[in-house]
């Protein structure tokens, strides 16, 4: 064995390790950025690293999955288990999050598996028709999905930007009664009340 296969066995191993203790997070706001997620993840334990991953179909690059590096293999196993039991949201967005252990295939920057056959790949010449006419099919529908996929995406912008002013108008209208309400125990117009209505004020503050 040459020093330069083994150099890619000791690269292969390493990266297969990486691996294991790498968490595959999907179907994340848009808005998620590197600070929130590992806020949102360091809960679980030490967060090494985090790659938002670009959904190439779309203009603007527009994050949709990332990968989160964790110290361990049984703390990338505890995210997935706690992130699966119920709903996570992050920072609050309204999409809820689902995570999985991460898989060799999903990092693009793998190093080659010295074990395996390399690929070739070669330019379609236009006198092979069979070939051709197939590449040219494929070229249309990856046309097609690029346009389907984002009329989709900008439906689910719209709806989670929906979702979170109805989640902030909520929040505001709670916040307005409870100031209310502590305006009214503070200026003495509680005491007042209870005392015109034959009232205990206990009771007022045991419901509230």
């Amino acid at each position: 064995m040459g020093s330069g296969e083994e150099g890619d066995r000791k690269a292969y191993k390493e990266f297969m390790e990486k691996v294991k203790r790498t968490v595959f997070i999907d179907y994340l706001s848009p808005m998620v950025t590197v600070p929130i997620l590992k806020t949102a993840i360091g809960q679980f334990g030490n967060v090494l690293g985090v790659h938002l991953i670009p959904n190439w179909l779309e203009q603007g690059e527009v994050p949709q999955c990332a990968l989160v590096e964790m110290e361990s293999e049984t703390q990338a196993r505890c995210v997935v288990s706690e992130m699966s039991a119920l709903p996570f949201m992050i920072s609050g967005m309204p999409r809820p999050v689902r995570a999985q252990l991460a898989r060799e295939e999903m990092f693009c920057d793998r190093p080659r598996n010295p074990d395996r056959r390399r690929m070739k790949a070669h330019w379609v010449d236009p006198s092979d028709a069979e070939q051709f006419e197939a590449g040219q099919r494929m070229k249309q529908l990856v046309s097609k999905h690029d346009m389907e996929s984002g009329g989709l995406l900008q439906y689910q912008l719209e709806e989670e930007e929906k979702l979170a002013e109805q989640q902030q108008e909520v929040l505001k209208q709670n916040y307005e009664k409870h100031e209310i309400i502590e305006g009214i125990v503070q200026d003495g117009s509680l005491a007042r009340l209870a005392e015109r209505y034959k009232m205990k004020i206990s009771d007022y503050q045991s419901v509230v």
